[in-house]
């Protein structure tokens, strides 16, 4: 009885997560489509924000190797110090922060690379 009881609530269970992970899988391709079509939309602005990721994850790149060497650098003062810890957070966590999204955002936005053109520019 108890065992009957445990498969009909895992097979409940099963049902629900079936039903979830269709939903999600809807939304995702509606928000795919909907990418799509806005790129199709702005085939300009979409290679804009392509050239703009790119360029601002050369920016990130830097920016993390800074971050790396303020800690490296002051490992013993961060963990020690409140202050300079909070000094540390205070300048690099809000501009990590609004970086990642903003490379999100043109990541999402921006077309795929043109498989014509990066092919031409690796020949001689």
């Amino acid at each position: 009885m108890l065992l009957r009881q445990l498969l009909a609530i895992e097979q409940r269970q099963t049902k629900l997560l079936e039903d979830l992970l269709n939903q999600v899988s809807i939304s995702q391709r509606q928000r795919a489509a909907e990418l799509g079509q806005w790129r199709q939309a702005n085939p300009h602005l979409a290679k804009k924000c392509r050239e703009a990721a790119e360029a601002l994850a050369r920016v990130q790149t830097e920016f993390l190797h800074q971050l790396t060497e303020e800690v490296n650098t002051n490992f013993d003062a961060l963990l020690d110090g409140e202050f300079m810890f909070t000094e540390f957070v205070d300048r690099f966590g809000p501009r990590m922060a609004h970086l990642n999204g903003i490379l999100q955002v043109l990541a999402q936005l921006s077309s795929p690379p043109a498989t014509a053109n990066s092919s031409n520019n690796n020949s001689p």
